[in-house]
């Protein structure tokens, strides 16, 4: 059993490596964007390389996010996290040095493959380390604390960009993961599903990212075809505009294919990533459906309105990052009194006005334009948006973890986390080809804010659509079904990652 008390000195050390490992990739997907027109300007690129300097990440992380927790519990959950910040860092420091967007973009990739190991890792420690008596406590500083971090990441890309420059944005990493590895080291107790010997791990029966049983393998042929679909459907996507037409249909039919093949490798491993039956879930289902709505417009939103709020409206890079703090702020302030509030009132409704709100919010950034003043135009936008994100975030996660066995929490979290950044991903691929945008429209104030009022408008009707489907879908959950330990969230671009449970029944 796990026996590491939260008040001992090793706790403090364990809590605080975890935090700085996450906070790496949680800072890192909020300055980017603030980041983007600088590194067109800067590496003379269009449109569709600030998209994949976006996506590449995102590919990697939405496709390995699964398989990294499973290699956490097969070799060692210390092992791979430490593997994970080495690599993100190693991956943060190319990024920096990118002579050219080739570079650039393939250095986002690794990064993706960096967080894919550390972003669950950091959560298993936990898991696996503290007194069952201090572990709901642990993972709610974890969590916490992170959302600190993601929460600096707009006002701290901001002002780097401004200052030293876009490079140290990711160079930041570096030191970070130079006090993090060897503290990890020293203080923190290697785990894994192994070291029992074939017998269930009565410490850490799951891990954030696993899978629901005590299976001893892990899907890389899964992973691959899972982050290959994706891979090639984004480069469909992104080249559309302006790419030959016969290369982008062969890319996406190809991008299908790999998705079917897929599916037939999950359905036939002894061992998947994505075990398929967990959809037999009606409602596990419904949510995810949700969780891709929800999250393909929050993608598209803040991937596009810092380079709006710079190229339009004129803005600095710390302003546009700082312009956009109090939704990550309220959050972090109201996320565990909406979880409360839909335990007691159930999920349909909060599932259904959270949408709706951040839909209000995104219409009324249609006011940003030319000239556009922080407290009149930008301001209310920010702060609907940011209350329809506490309303529905908390409520979205314990309705997935409420929909599936207890023993699948951990899988179910991954997949919906997954869900999340793939939605995401594909946003951020298709709206510059839905609303017209063309290879230099970052570089017009005009034809850029053209096609961002087009973009408000379709984030907010798939937000609607979200809405739709949580209220003719969401029911209330049983009970004494399992509840969510990470109570309080600042990410803006994916819901938290659960854990397992631990043998004992969740308050």
């Amino acid at each position: 059993m796990p026996d590491v008390r939260l008040a001992s000195s090793r706790g403090r050390w364990i809590l605080f490596t975890t935090v700085l490992g996450s906070s790496m990739a949680l800072l890192d997907s909020t300055v980017v964007n603030v980041a983007l027109p600088r590194i067109g300007r800067d590496l003379d690129a269009d449109l569709a390389v600030l998209q994949w300097t976006v996506n590449a990440y995102l590919l990697t992380l939405a496709g390995l996010i699964l398989l990294g927790g499973s290699l956490g519990d097969h070799y060692g959950r210390r092992k791979v996290f430490a593997v994970g910040v080495v690599w993100f860092a190693a991956a943060s420091l190319l990024c920096g040095l990118a002579p050219n967007a080739a570079v650039l973009v393939a250095a986002r990739a690794l990064q993706g493959v960096g967080g894919a190991l550390l972003t669950p890792g950091s959560l298993a420690l936990i898991q696996a380390s503290f007194h069952a008596d201090d572990r709901g406590r642990a993972v709610g500083l974890w969590s916490g604390f992170g959302g600190i971090g993601a929460a600096v990441g707009p006002f701290l890309g901001g002002w780097l960009v401004d200052g030293p420059g876009w490079r140290w944005v990711f160079w930041l990493n570096v030191p970070l993961a130079l006090v993090c590895v060897p503290v990890a080291l020293r203080h923190v107790p290697e785990s894994s599903r192994t070291r029992t010997a074939g017998a269930r791990d009565t410490r850490d029966p799951g891990g954030a990212g696993g899978k629901g049983h005590a299976g001893e393998g892990f899907d890389a042929l899964g992973a691959f075809l899972g982050a290959l679909a994706l891979a090639l459907v984004t480069y469909a996507l992104i080249e559309a505009g302006s790419g030959s037409p016969v290369v982008v249909a062969g890319t996406a039919v190809a991008g299908v294919a790999a998705g079917v093949a897929f599916v037939m490798v999950e359905r036939r491993s002894p061992d998947p990533m994505l075990p398929l039956d967990i959809f037999a879930s009606r409602q596990f289902t419904a949510v995810n459906l949700v969780t891709l709505c929800v999250y393909a417009a929050f993608g598209g939103f803040f991937f596009l309105c810092a380079v709006q709020l710079q190229v339009v409206a004129g803005w600095s890079a710390l302003g546009a990052g700082t312009a956009l703090l109090p939704t990550t702020v309220l959050m972090l302030l109201l996320s565990a009194r909406s979880g409360a509030l839909a335990e007691k009132i159930g999920p349909r409704i909060p599932l259904t006005a959270g949408p709706l709100l951040c839909a209000a919010g995104m219409l009324l950034m249609l006011r940003v334009g030319q000239d556009a003043s922080y407290a009149g135009d930008v301001l209310p936008g920010v702060l609907v948006l940011g209350v329809g994100m506490v309303t529905l975030v908390a409520p979205l996660t314990a309705t997935v973890l409420a929909s599936v066995d207890v023993a699948r929490a951990g899988i179910a979290s991954g997949v919906n986390n997954a869900a999340a950044r793939a939605a995401g991903l594909v946003a951020v691929a298709a709206l510059p080809l839905l609303t017209g945008m063309g290879p230099e429209a970052y570089r017009s104030a005009t034809a850029f804010d053209d096609a961002f009022r087009k973009a408000m408008v379709l984030c907010a009707g798939v937000l609607a659509l979200g809405a739709l489907i949580a209220f003719t879908t969401v029911r209330r959950p049983p009970p004494d079904c399992r509840r969510p330990e990470c109570r309080t969230h600042g990410s803006v671009l994916a819901p938290p990652l659960e854990g397992r449970p631990t043998g004992r029944r969740l308050p």
